[in-house]
């Protein structure tokens, strides 16, 4: 992958939507998507302060819909509420990332194992060419494509499954781990390991291999943990946080 190149938008196919248009969304809606679109990029940064004025002022909304954007976002557990002192941006701690990680590695093999024999090879080799793609590190909008791709492709894997419950719990738990992958990608490019790792996952899943399957999941999983732990400790700001409140 060339530096510089812009990835490739995801796929129709496995686009996650909040199934609401545009058009009907009121302004607290757009006031929480926007603000909750920054935090996972880490635009609004893990335990920076924050206050109903500021993001008004940063969004151009009134204080209510931003009022009712925090309570939500309060509710996602992605804000944390100071009575009388306003909002802290919720951090990103060692037990946090633990514990994303560890269900992790208990949902999507356990996707693997019922998709073995019934995953569509052609969409899923054309899911893995687009998430590899690239993307520029530390450019949020290029990490967000790669991601977007990128978890196209695991959330087709797992509805392979035929578990519908199992494909949706496996997409939420992406959809929260993703802020962790933009701290973790805007350190490198980690676009040529994830290729080999696409590749030997879907070669295993073709050839009904479950045990080289498991592994190849598995690996991903576990480059996935280090890259952002990695992240985190070369991150004086992060590791003082991650420290403090694991």
């Amino acid at each position: 992958m060339t530096i510089g190149k812009r990835p490739e938008r995801v796929v129709s196919l496995a686009a996650a939507t909040d199934g609401k248009p545009a058009r009907e969304k009121g302004l607290s809606d757009i006031a929480y998507d926007q603000i909750r679109r920054d935090i996972i990029r880490c635009v609004l940064r893990p335990d920076e302060e924050i206050t109903e004025s500021q993001l008004a002022a940063r969004y151009g909304f009134g204080k209510a819909p931003i009022r009712s954007a925090l309570l939500r976002l309060a509710q996602d557990e992605m804000v944390v509420s100071y009575p009388r002192r306003g909002y802290v941006i919720a951090p990103i701690t060692l037990e946090y990332v633990k514990d994303l990680f560890d269900y992790r590695a208990i949902v999507e093999p356990a996707a693997v194992r019922l998709a073995i024999g019934n995953v569509d090879e052609a969409e899923l080799r054309e899911l893995d060419r687009i998430s590899n793609a690239g993307y520029i590190p530390g450019d949020r909008e290029s990490e967000q494509n790669f991601l977007a791709n990128n978890k196209a492709f695991h959330v087709a894997l797992a509805r392979a499954s035929g578990n519908r419950k199992l494909a949706s719990n496996l997409e939420r738990l992406l959809d929260e781990m993703e802020r962790l992958f933009h701290v973790g990608l805007s350190i490198r490019d980690r676009t040529e390991e994830m290729q080999h790792e696409h590749k030997s996952l879907i070669d295993a899943m073709i050839a009904g291999d479950l045990a080289k399957a498991e592994a190849a999941v598995i690996e991903q999983i576990e480059s996935a943990r280090q890259m952002v732990l990695g992240a985190i400790m070369s991150s004086p700001k992060l590791q003082q946080v991650s420290v403090t409140l694991a």
